[in-house]
């Protein structure tokens, strides 16, 4: 069975005060144990990535960002990496993809964080990563990461209310009413699974931001996704957001594990 969890760190495990949240965020992964490992936010860790996945017995695949912050995958042997890289557009954050040999053939992992700030560029940072993921050729893909954008099938007008004005506004569409949700609804029409629903509901609605670590641009929000393909999708058997523990207090968002019946191939 195959492990793959994605999860954003916040800046790099540091905070600005010097907080530094790296030894809770190795207890957490190393609690897991994914074979695979989706990062965002790795702010400072161009240079230290390699420290962190050498702690983590993983092997690090960086994508560098222009305008905001590193993203990476993390991958374990004894799966063999066939080929990685990074999707080449101008994102405000990155997308980095990985290609493994599995049992059932090749499987591609993207880890991508989208725009905060604007719909709009969500929707056109999701409309590269549904192009960079038919490329790819293969029946086994997965997007993993935080994807800054709430669900479609929701109603969020609760949650939304309590907000700060700057941080609702990143939410809406420029009527300043009617939720934003393109960006997800934009992969999911491409033909992307929402792994989520398979979690068996035990936790509804999948949150995960905030934590007890903080966040006051959060209010109990699905920000962070795993997005399969159908073939893939078909061989998860369990889903769940990592909760309690280290997990409270290493980031501002939980990870979320997805268990896949596949093999190192």
């Amino acid at each position: 069975m195959l492990r793959v969890m994605t999860w954003n760190i916040r800046t790099g495990g540091r905070d600005g005060d010097g907080t530094d949240r790296r030894d809770r965020i190795v207890s957490v992964v190393t609690a897991q144990r994914p074979d695979v490992l989706a990062l965002q936010e790795l702010r400072g860790m161009d240079a230290m990535l390699g420290g962190l996945a050498g702690r983590l017995g993983m092997t690090p695949y960086l994508a560098r960002s222009c305008f905001g912050q590193p993203v990476a995958v993390l991958v374990r042997p004894p799966l063999r990496v066939l080929r990685a890289g990074r999707v080449r557009r101008p994102f405000h954050h990155a997308a980095a993809r990985v290609q493994v040999a599995t049992g059932a053939g090749p499987l591609t992992v993207f880890s991508t964080h989208l725009n905060p700030y604007s719909g709009g560029r969500r929707r056109m940072e999701a409309d590269w990563l549904a192009a960079a993921l038919r490329r790819t050729g293969g029946a086994l893909a997965l997007l993993a990461g935080d994807l800054n954008t709430l669900e479609p099938t929701a109603d969020h007008t609760a949650r939304l209310a309590g907000l700060a004005t700057p941080y609702r506004r990143r939410h809406l569409r420029r009527d300043g009413r009617t939720v934003d949700t393109r960006a997800v609804a934009r992969l999911l029409d491409a033909g992307l699974v929402d792994l989520w629903p398979r979690s068996g509901g035990d936790e509804p609605g999948g949150l995960t931001v905030p934590t007890r670590h903080g966040g006051a641009e959060f209010a109990g929000m699905r920000l962070d996704y795993l997005l399969a393909t159908p073939a893939l999708a078909g061989r998860v058997r369990a889903v769940r957001v990592v909760r309690d523990g280290d997990a409270d207090s290493a980031s501002d968002h939980y990870p979320v594990l997805a268990e896949v019946d596949l093999t190192a191939g």
